[in-house]
């Protein structure tokens, strides 16, 4: 594996990481008031799972996204630290 490759995902790595860390802490921010800001955002997906049933096997898919302030900035300061590491 060539070195730009693992550079690739290791900046993947950072970006979920942000995301989700990010995420929680709006989630936490919600009920501060004046942090409030932090959890706003948006949802969108599959509302309902999709369901395919093959009499043998039956397999679920659902993606639901969830992204608010507070994740977005994560983002931004895991790109941000990736570029200075």
């Amino acid at each position: 594996m060539a070195t730009k490759d693992k550079n690739i995902w290791i900046l993947m790595v950072f970006i979920l990481s942000g995301l989700v860390i990010g995420g929680l802490l709006g989630e936490f921010a919600k009920g501060v008031d004046w942090l409030w800001w932090l959890a706003y955002g948006q949802s969108f997906g599959l509302s309902s799972p999709l369901e395919l049933n093959l009499s043998v096997i039956q397999i679920t898919f659902g993606l639901m996204f969830k992204i608010n302030v507070a994740s977005i900035l994560g983002m931004i300061l895991a790109i941000f630290v990736y570029r200075k590491i």
